[in-house]
């Protein structure tokens, strides 16, 4: 395993995402969550991986019992990261939610805690107030944001009065945006850029095509799903294999391992199985020439994908036809 090193935190480039665990939208069943959930952490711990992300509304609160049951034995091997809703993120209902957080996790500290989804309509000053408040408790040891745009992320710092030290966001070779200020931004000032979906949802791994669509809620509702936009990354899909290929691994592994070539960023990808959760640990160990990372991003700039509303009519038209 490879580690990031910002702000005072050590993260493993490889972490552990757990939107799956205790969540519906994945379609894995309650003999996932009750055995297989702490077969993966277990197996993820044992190779190294030390940054685990859960959130309050994955699974309505399952996901982080779960976590924490997984991890109760051996919590000093994890940077343990969660995420409040902000619903209506008074200081208050920050501080409130943290603590119930913990609750959950059965943890005394949660090492990041993010705020999910920035709200427009609340002040963010009033957040970062609630964070500085579970800070200075102890609660919560690092404040974090995720989906914030680069100046928002910036005002959260101005309005905490220090470092944000990470910002959750969606990054993989099929979504690239944030390469243009978010990336750049947390390699100058010590900060993190943590990828979620850095498979964008398992399309990276070759596995659909316009013929075998994903049946379950959290790719179903999905734009990038669309059999348009599946067929218009056949290009890039043929460049991972072909790249896989000659490092005798798979698709999925050369697309993490393209995230985590850049400097103060970590991946965070699910699994579905242990034997998913390897594979994703082994792409920290393959490095990629300058030269394949070159052609993985050209063949990511000739993705281009069907987006914004037109594409999001076609998801709900989709859903309801189904």
């Amino acid at each position: 395993m490879r580690f990031v090193e910002a702000g005072g935190a050590r993260l493993s480039v490889i972490g552990l995402g757990t939107w799956q665990f205790g969540s519906k939208d994945w379609g894995y069943g309650d003999a996932y969550a009750s055995g297989e959930t702490a077969r993966i952490v277990t197996r993820a711990l044992d190779l190294g991986v030390t940054l685990i992300d859960t959130a309050e509304v994955y699974g309505r609160g399952a996901s982080e019992r779960i976590v924490g049951q997984a991890i109760a034995q051996r919590r000093h091997e994890v940077f343990l990261a969660t995420k409040v809703l902000p619903i209506l993120p008074t200081a208050a209902f920050v501080e409130h939610h943290g603590r119930m957080s913990a609750q959950r996790l059965a943890v005394d500290h949660i090492d990041l805690y993010q705020v999910h989804w920035p709200n427009p309509v609340v002040p963010l000053s009033w957040q970062m107030d609630g964070m500085r408040r579970l800070r200075e408790s102890g609660v919560v040891r690092h404040v974090g944001v995720s989906n914030f745009s680069l100046g928002r992320w910036q005002a959260a710092e101005n309005d905490l009065g220090g470092p944000v030290l990470s910002n959750q966001v969606q990054y993989s070779l099929a979504a690239r945006k944030p390469d243009r200020d978010l990336v750049p931004y947390a390699q100058a000032n010590d900060r993190v850029v943590i990828a979620y979906s850095p498979l964008a949802k398992g399309l990276l791994s070759g596995r659909y095509d316009a013929e075998h669509l994903p049946t379950n809620s959290a790719r179903v509702n999905d734009p990038i799903f669309l059999p348009t936009n599946v067929t218009r990354a056949a290009p890039l899909i043929a460049t991972l294999r072909e790249i896989a290929a000659a490092h005798d691994t798979t698709a999925a592994q050369v697309a993490l391992a393209w995230v985590i070539s850049h400097p103060n960023v970590v991946a965070i990808p699910g699994a579905s199985s242990v034997e998913q959760l390897e594979a994703n640990v082994a792409a920290a160990e393959l490095d990629l020439t300058d030269d394949e990372l070159r052609e993985l991003t050209a063949a990511s700039d000739a993705f281009a994908p069907e987006s914004g509303a037109g594409a999001w009519a076609q998801v709900v038209k989709r859903r309801v036809h189904k």
